[in-house]
């Protein structure tokens, strides 16, 4: 005979034999037990809890002669019938390839005629939510007149796309997901009746894996047996698992608790170089430092452990590792899962993270601060104080266009003539035009369009200090070769010109996920329209095979100048409508 995967050989034949549903199975034993069942059941909950299982041990039960307080005997030939599947009385449908009303219609017909061989024809239709609506409806009817002696089992993972018409017809009982515990005790078992040699951790990393289903942890557990060579051991589990040793856990929290970034990101390159899955890995940091946790309240305790071995290196890191410091862990490692669902980086968001935690490290040791960051400090208050002086002479603007009655005129001369270049916070910036006119010579929309995808992860992944300079920045051009940046304010833009330590930041996280490292040159958001149209009519002048891109500058214009006129209009239409009293000009 071939072989047979575990989940089959050993599937539940009685009540009792089913693990972490015993509410449900003595409901069921009870009902069959005192004759008091229902003509339609519906069995909803997780893949791998039982559901099928239960439906054949119920069909059994109610058609067992010699069933004992509603256990099948498992002995007489109803019993085996339908163990094998050659019970024409019990009939199991899969909803999910038989889903039509056709299909429906010929089972209400074939229930109309009266059982063969047992007393009852028992209909088990799984995944029934894949039901079309007419399919529904076709079984609505069956439900609310059932034949005698016929019984309807439904099982689904999914209960909230049945019509409540059919629920309401049926009994329901709800399969939870099967507890860790119960998951191990089984495979233990198992085990020991296979004769399997094997280490008992290698059952702790599976019914992790598990997801609280006894299927899936059975053929995991079958995976692992058919890798091992002679006994079963962790690091077989771990290979199949796809789940990351302790020792590189252990090695991953040491290092960022010792401030150290390179040897963190080296073991974070050599995990993701080993083929682990970033998020399992951010999976595993987490129930990892929650058992550091968990250990340090209630030592020695291992059956509170999800993920963690009570080995001598974990004893000593949790002696180690402040709670505050895991805390910060746990935080940071579940924004990061969360930012690996949005985006198709994950080894940046990961190595970013490396980074806040062995700098937050030095924030929690309280480092003194150096002279250098008090500076920038400074500037970036200043910069704060330049928002704010721009916002009063915006507002006295405003005031001066009210007391000349012209508020529509007023407001479209403001949006449409380019700022005027301010000495903000006692800074002019001067750009350098010719860097800028080399990029413009050769920019183009998908090179813009490239570096503007990327520029918010950028600016998540740079340094609290550095992030603080270019927040508030922009991609205006780019080429393959360079990248126009425009800052909101000159002090800003002067500081980044000045940081050599930034511009590299910035050039190699680019080149790391684009392939590319541009040259950077900045100027502000009010020098740039004047320095795009001194490009656009310098090249103007130019021979036909020289102006190269300069119409997709011009094009970049227009459309800006597009949307400043529909604000214009619809500044002037609010006046119309609701007054100039009332109407509240807001820059955002």
């Amino acid at each position: 005979m071939s072989y047979q995967a575990l989940y089959r050989v050993y599937r539940p034949q009685r009540f009792e034999d089913i693990v972490g549903q015993e509410t449900i199975t003595k409901t069921l034993k009870h009902a069959v037990a005192e004759h008091k069942t229902s003509h339609a059941y519906l069995f909803t909950g997780p893949r791998g809890t039982g559901k099928t299982s239960a439906a054949k041990i119920l069909a059994k039960a109610i058609n067992c002669p010699n069933n004992v307080e509603g256990e099948p005997c498992e002995a007489c030939d109803i019993c085996h019938q339908i163990k094998s599947g050659a019970l024409n009385d019990v009939i199991e449908i899969d909803a999910a390839s038989n889903n039509g009303v056709e299909e429906i219609r010929d089972i209400r017909e074939k229930a109309n005629y009266a059982p063969t061989q047992a007393d009852y024809k028992v209909y088990i239709i799984d995944e029934v939510h894949m039901l079309s609506q007419g399919a529904f409806n076709a079984l609505l009817k069956t439900l609310e007149e059932p034949p005698k002696n016929v019984i309807f089992i439904l099982a689904t993972t999914e209960p909230h796309k049945i019509p409540l018409t059919i629920i309401s017809r049926t009994q329901r009982f709800d399969f939870k997901r099967i507890s860790e515990v119960d998951i191990i005790n089984r495979m233990a078992s198992i085990l020991e009746e296979e004769e399997v040699r094997y280490e008992p951790e290698i059952l702790d990393v599976i019914a992790q894996n598990a997801g609280g289903g006894m299927r899936d942890a059975l053929s995991i557990l079958d995976q692992t047996i058919a890798f091992a060579l002679d006994k079963v051991t962790v690091e077989d589990a771990m290979q199949v698992t796809g789940a990351l040793t302790q020792d590189f856990l252990h090695d991953y929290l040491v290092a960022v608790k010792d401030q150290s970034t390179q040897a963190g990101l080296a073991i974070l390159q050599d995990i993701l170089e080993d083929g682990k899955d970033p998020g399992r890995f951010v999976e595993d940091v987490i129930l990892f430092s929650r058992d550091i946790l968990v250990y340090k309240q209630k030592p020695h305790d291992r059956s509170l452990l999800k993920r963690a071995q009570l080995t001598e290196d974990f004893e000593q890191l949790a002696d180690l590792i402040e709670e505050d410091f895991l805390y910060a862990v746990i935080k940071i490692f579940n924004e990061t899962q969360h930012e690996l669902r949005m985006s198709n980086h994950a080894p940046v968001y990961l190595e970013v993270a490396t980074v806040r935690l062995t700098q937050l490290q030095r924030a929690q040791n309280k480092e003194p601060e150096s002279g250098r960051d008090a500076d920038q400090k400074t500037e970036i208050i200043k910069a704060l104080q330049a928002q704010v002086n721009d916002l009063e002479d915006k507002i006295q603007s405003l005031s001066q266009e009210k007391d000349a009655k012209q508020p529509a005129q007023a407001a479209a001369n403001q949006v449409q003539s380019p700022s005027p270049k301010r000495n903000r916070g006692g800074l002019t910036f001067t750009p350098n035009k010719s860097r800028v006119f080399t990029v413009l010579e050769e920019a183009t929309k998908q090179d813009l369009d490239n570096i503007r995808e990327l520029w918010p992860d950028l600016l998540n992944a740079l340094s609290t200090t550095s992030r603080a300079v270019t927040r508030a920045s922009k991609p205006v051009a780019a080429s393959s070769k360079g990248a126009v940046i425009s800052f909101q304010y000159d002090i800003l833009c002067q500081k980044a010109t000045e940081d050599q330590d930034l511009q590299n930041e910035i050039q190699s996280f680019l080149e790391k996920v684009s392939g590319q490292m541009p040259q950077l040159v900045y100027l502000t958001e009010a020098q740039w329209p004047e320095i795009r149209q001194e490009f656009i009519d310098q090249m103007k002048q130019e021979p036909v095979e020289k102006k190269n891109n300069y119409e997709i500058v011009e094009e970049d214009q227009k459309e800006q100048n597009k949307q400043k006129n529909e604000e214009n209009q619809v500044i002037s239409q609010a006046y119309e409508l609701f007054g100039e009293e009332i109407v509240t000009i807001k820059d955002e």
